[in-house]
This record gives C-alpha cells, sequence and structure tokens, in this order.
C-alpha cells in the first residue's frame, strides 16, 4: 500500500529581490504583476509504501523542504500530484508554530489542537509530552526564553505524541543534546516497529543509514536518483568535491 504519492510534481515560487512594503505587495496581488519564478522542484516523481522510511538528501536548496511541505499540505503543486494517506504528523522549522509570547504549555496546547487532538486528548497527553520533553522546570516559562534545543524538544515531543501515521521531519533533531538524540532515535525506531511512515529530509549520513531503506537524492529541483538508501548515499557522496 503506497502511503506517500508525488506524480510529476512541479513547485516554483515568486522570486522577489529584497524586501517588499505592504503596498507593494498589495499592488501585485490586485494588478497581478508579472515577477520572476523559480523552479524549486521539476517534475519530482517518487512513492513512499505504507511503513516505509525514506530519507530524502542533497545540498542545500535542492528542493527537500518543499517536498515536506507538499507532503503536509502546507504548500500545493503548481503542476502533478500529492497524495498522503493516513494522519500526518510534521517536525519542520525549528520553532514554527510557537508563538514565543505564550508559555511552553500554551504552546503545547495550541499545536497539539493544530495538530488535530481535541481538548481533552490534549489533557490525557500533556503530562506525558512535557515529561519526554524533560523542560518540566520551564514549561510554564514564554518561548522566547529557550534556548533552541529547548524548543526542538518540545515541538518533537508533540509531533510525536499526535501518534501519526505518517511523521515528516527536516533535520531539526539534530538541534538536541545527545541524551535527547538518542531518545528522538529510539521514538523513531519505536513508530517503526509500529508501522509507521517516515519521510526524513538530511543531511546526515548516519541518520540515512539507521533509519531507512530508501532515498531520494535532489539537487536543484531534480531527482537525481532514488533506491536503495546504500547505494544513493554512496552515489552522493561520491558527487562531493573532496576538501582542500
Amino acid at each position: 500500500m503506497i502511503a506517500i504519492r508525488f506524480d510529476h510534481v512541479t513547485k516554483s515560487f515568486s522570486h522577489h529581490a529584497g524586501q517588499m512594503l505592504l503596498r507593494d505587495r498589495l499592488r501585485d496581488l490586485v494588478r497581478r504583476t508579472h515577477r520572476t519564478r523559480f523552479e524549486a522542484l521539476k517534475n519530482v516523481s517518487f512513492e513512499v509504501e505504507t511503513g516505509e522510511s525514506v530519507a530524502i538528501i542533497g545540498p542545500n536548496g535542492s528542493g527537500k523542504s518543499t517536498i515536506l511541505n507538499l507532503a503536509t499540505g502546507l504548500a500545493r503543486p503548481d503542476v502533478g500530484s500529492v497524495r498522503v494517506d493516513g494522519k500526518v504528523s510534521a517536525l519542520l522549522e525549528l520553532g514554527a508554530g510557537f508563538h514565543p509570547d505564550l508559555t511552553g504549555a500554551e504552546n503545547v496546547r495550541v499545536n497539539a489542537a493544530l495538530m488535530g487532538l481535541s481538548r481533552a486528548q490534549t489533557r490525557q497527553r500533556f503530562e506525558g509530552i512535557v515529561d519526554f520533553s524533560g523542560i518540566g522546570d520551564f514549561i510554564d516559562e514564554p518561548m522566547r526564553t529557550y534556548s533552541s534545543g529547548m524548543t526542538m524538544r518540545l515541538a518533537f515531543s508533540v509531533a510525536v505524541s499526535v501518534d501519526p501515521d505518517v511523521l515528516v521531519v527536516d533535520e531539526v533533531i539534530g538541534v538536541g543534546d545527545q541524551a535527547f538524540y538518542a531518545q528522538c532515535v529510539e521514538k523513531m525506531r519505536s513508530f517503526q516497529r509500529a508501522g509507521k511512515t517516515i519521510l526524513l529530509a538530511t543531511h546526515s549520513v548516519e541518520l540515512v543509514t539507521k533509519f531507512c531503506q530508501r532515498a531520494l537524492w535532489l539537487d536543484h529541483g531534480n531527482v537525481v536518483a532514488q533506491g536503495l538508501a546504500r547505494e544513493v548515499i554512496a552515489a552522493y557522496k561520491g558527487s562531493v568535491p573532496a576538501s582542500p
């Protein structure tokens, strides 16, 4: 059974030269001003089977995050189709969805609601979320006082508490300390044992070899190769110039 399917997907974005004033953005909307667009993905096709873990690799700007945004429904393709079956939980940009002036506890409740949990479910899981994050002493402090590692801990804890069918992860778990990194690794392994599907965008060869059966290599929005993780990783590493 296919959990994720990208079928000839192309996605482009407007290319703005610097910051724009609000009046300029409104003028663009009204007049439909033509601006140069760049293609973040170009005719990308791949499938992820239910229970499979697949890595997306490639240099910065290759289109990895765009694939994740499409898989979670945060963006829609210009051409082609994206289909994801089952409940999706995502851990993308660090702190995305968190408000700095709200406390950690308040942000947990807001994010849990955004991910589809009811108030009753959030109450039932709240203590477990806080315990897993390991920041109980600071849970009632404003998020603006949190370090990046603390923010990542809380974001990951909320994301996995939803018990999704599909977990979509950008490479933010590397922000945490070694102890919490080990917790994340074990949690992702437990998801695999439970037959969950994982889509992981990463630069880490270690993560790919630990978790993923297959890998997709992107470069400038194009699929360079896809197949067994060890083979794609070997080809990708062979393409990177050696440091002098």
